[in-house]
């Protein structure tokens, strides 16, 4: 009597030859109820402030020091926010410096530093590695570490209480940062591109142009977020250098709203609130190329 074998890629076939699914794994419900469970406390904590800012700045003086706090009865007004851009308002101009210092201080980081990551990532340079590591390595230090020098020596090249010298500042702390951030981006776009560029008659510096650097466009959009977001929110630098009103950026300006014997309480939220309000639109308005740059490199080829 011959023996039936039944051959290997039959095994999971049913009836007709038709193949079974695999069985489905389903995550179990209680793991999933945690999750959520968790997800949703850590929500609540992390925006509690934002909104309780928020609330803040619509309120009146009376409901702001009201006693029980009112959460959500009260009358919603928009003083606070004409109060931020009154003629008359000490942070208005800060705002104004702060773009201006901000928006400078970002493109001369990625002017410089997206070059500078493509000629560390395709070039043989002579203690490259050292390099790369002593520019990274100005970043270790905080930066009120360093403030007196920069102090003494903006002092003698008279850029105190000047928007050059925040920009210049600015600059130089998110320059090591850009280049090291884009070097890793240069290094996922392969070198047969430009190879291939310069066989077609380009020379180097139009094959980064021309093919490379439109490539680079999600990495750039991600780092000059960061960099906006350092040279936006940065407080140490603009309190030290800065002591004329009329120069100083929001940050201190905001900070300067705090003191004295009152203190409104809704000018300050109401500032606060108008000061998120820029690097959230630029970082929306990049939101696609932020994706993508932040994941660039997830994958190696």
């Amino acid at each position: 009597m011959a023996a039936h074998i039944q051959p290997a890629g039959l095994a999971d076939q049913g009836i007709a030859g038709e193949t079974v699914p695999p069985p489905i794994r389903r995550r179990p419900k209680f793991g999933a109820a945690v999750e959520i469970i968790a997800l949703t406390l850590f929500a609540i904590v992390m925006l509690f402030p934002v909104v309780w800012m928020l609330e803040t700045a619509l309120k009146d003086t009376k409901d702001i020091y009201a006693v029980p706090a009112k959460l959500l009865s009260f009358g919603p007004t928009l003083d606070h926010f004409k109060d931020v851009f009154s003629s008359d308002s000490p942070v208005l101009s800060g705002f104004k410096n702060s773009v201006i210092v901000a928006s400078a201080s970002t493109i001369i980081a990625t002017l410089f530093g997206v070059p500078a990551a493509w000629a560390y990532s395709r070039f043989n340079i002579p203690a490259k590695k050292d390099q790369l590591f002593f520019i990274l390595s100005t970043r270790f230090m905080p930066p009120v570490v360093v403030v007196i020098p920069v102090f003494l020596m903006f002092r003698d090249l008279n850029l105190l209480d000047t928007q050059l010298g925040l920009i210049l500042v600015y600059s130089a702390f998110n320059l090591p940062f850009t280049i090291w951030m884009m070097k890793g981006f240069v290094d996922e776009v392969p070198e047969e591109y430009e190879d291939a560029a310069m066989l077609d008659g380009f020379s180097r510096f139009e094959a980064f142009w021309r093919v490379i650097l439109p490539l680079l466009i999600p990495g750039i959009a991600a780092t000059a977020v960061f960099a906006l977001i350092f040279s936006w929110n940065e407080f140490v630098f603009s309190i030290f250098l800065i002591t004329s009103p009329e120069t100083r950026t929001a940050p201190a300006a905001i900070a300067g709203l705090i003191g004295g014997t009152t203190v409104d309480w809704g000018l300050v939220a109401a500032s606060a609130m108008v000061f998120a309000i820029p690097v959230l639109v630029f970082a929306f308005l990049v939101r696609k190329y932020l994706v993508a740059g932040v994941t660039l490199g997830a994958v190696r080829r």
